[in-house]
């Protein structure tokens, strides 16, 4: 009988996955290694399996021990399920930024979580680190396997998801991607194809708000590179050492945004529903395109699944609020609602032109309805008065040197038909009218502060 002795035999021998339509427009043949097929449906099984059976065998993990570990959730779900078949206690760490769902699977598999700001440095008492450390130092027979800085990490990868993807490719891969964390899978993978043949391209990506990518470039740890970022799973504020920047050619960076959209494109082109950070691999796949050539077969591994997301980058209003949505149904009026609570500001047609450069320096703005008779008739705006500047400019009359009134639109106008107008600098502004007859101007400001 074909039997496994326990779910943990079914860790491993992921399947590579070809990619159609979506890699349609980049050069060579483009595979994906699927790690959600593991048991915890993450990559990380393989190495929180291996952490803890080297720690077996070294005495570090003593019977009826716990397990302390500082995750952003698929680790730590790799430890559970090692956990619960070896009969250990676990307490996980984690950041605020960590999806509900990852904390919510991680309890209902019987861990403790402590959830930590996002925020703060590394060294802070409060990160996820120190409590980490903390917990273990508190804690009698307490293990902590400490995944960025414990080598049976990448020790892992360099002998099982090495040798697949050499083994499934037939050695013919010529480059791998995948994002970068801990540093495991990059740098294990990386060790053992660079073995086969050392022109495997190794291409590491990275989030904005992370020291990864100026670091291999410059050598340089610029702490100014660091600011908190949305996507999880991968970039870091620290140099672990299983990352092995000698063995890695180029890192590429891709935004929180370009991340989640190519993640949500991956489930509708190719029925892969997959992790924020898959989405952030194959981004950064797609922004070095230019660097493949037909012939090449490129790998890029697909880290978890996106059941740990469905309330992120799979729920529309998650992405709305974040900009990377557009939103709904917005009008000029929505546009204009932070400028409700101020009159509009004009200008006579027959006051002098010193009076509408006095507002427009005092309220700091750029555009001024001229108003006569209780009409609008003209506009006053910096450009127009640069194009009309001469020595007797600020003893003439608005009226002289105002061009043509703003646009109006009321404020149920659809922003498409707004961003029409402000587009190519047909208009430097335009006026929204409400219902009350009261105006308030738009400016193309206002569209980039609404920008989604």
């Amino acid at each position: 009988m074909k039997i496994c002795d326990s779910i943990l035999d079914t860790i491993g021998n992921t399947p590579m996955i070809r990619l159609n339509s979506i890699a349609e427009d980049i050069p060579g043949t483009i595979l994906a290694k699927v790690e959600y097929f593991n048991p915890g449906h993450s990559v990380k099984d393989r190495m929180a399996l291996k952490m803890i059976e080297d720690a077996e065998k070294d005495g570090r993990l003593k019977p009826g021990g716990t397990i302390i570990e500082c995750t952003s959730g698929n680790t730590g779900m790799g430890l559970a399920i090692a956990a619960i078949v070896k009969g250990y206690k676990l307490i996980c760490t984690l950041s605020d930024k960590q999806s509900k769902e990852k904390m919510d699977i991680l309890r209902a598999m019987g861990a403790q979580i402590y959830v930590c700001p996002t925020s703060v440095a590394p060294d802070h008492p409060d990160s996820y680190y120190s409590v980490a450390k903390r917990l273990n130092k508190e804690i009698p027979n307490s293990f902590f396997p400490n995944q960025y800085d414990n080598l049976s990490n990448r020790a892992a990868h360099y002998e099982s998801t090495g040798p697949e993807i050499w083994d499934q490719t037939d050695g013919k891969i010529t480059h791998f991607v995948v994002g970068v964390g801990t540093g495991g899978t990059i740098s294990g993978v990386a060790k053992y194809l660079k073995e086969k043949n050392p022109n495997v391209q190794i291409w590491g990506i990275d989030s904005y708000g992370s020291v990864f990518k100026k670091y291999h470039e410059t050598g340089i740890f610029d702490e100014n590179e660091i600011y908190s970022y949305i996507t999880e799973g991968i970039g870091e504020d620290i140099l672990p050492k299983n990352v092995e920047f000698e063995l890695i050619d180029r890192f590429e960076k891709v935004t929180d945004r370009d991340g989640a959209l190519t993640t949500r494109e991956l489930a509708l082109k190719e029925g892969l529903l997959l992790g924020y950070s898959c989405g952030s691999a194959f981004q950064g796949l797609r922004q070095l395109k230019h660097l493949l050539k037909p012939e090449d077969v490129v790998v890029v591994l697909f880290h978890d699944h996106g059941s740990r997301y469905v309330g992120k980058v799979f729920n529309d209003d998650w992405m709305r609020d974040r900009g990377f949505l557009p939103q709904l149904g917005k009008t000029a009026g929505d546009l204009a609602e932070k400028h409700l609570s101020k009159p509009l500001l004009t200008v006579g047609s027959g006051e002098p032109v010193t009076n509408a450069i006095s507002l427009l320096r005092k309220f700091d703005i750029s555009q001024l309805p001229v108003v006569k008779d209780g009409k609008i008739v003209g506009t006053i705006d910096d450009a127009q008065l640069i194009k009309n500047m001469s020595p007797d400019i600020l003893n003439r009359l608005c009226e002289e040197v105002m061009s043509k009134p703003l646009p109006i639109v009321s404020a149920k106008t659809a922003k498409e038909e707004v961003v029409q107008l402000l587009g190519q600098g047909a208009h430097p502004a335009v006026l929204v009218e409400f219902a009350d007859g009261r105006h308030h101007i738009l400016t193309p400001h206002d569209l980039i502060s609404a920008m989604s």
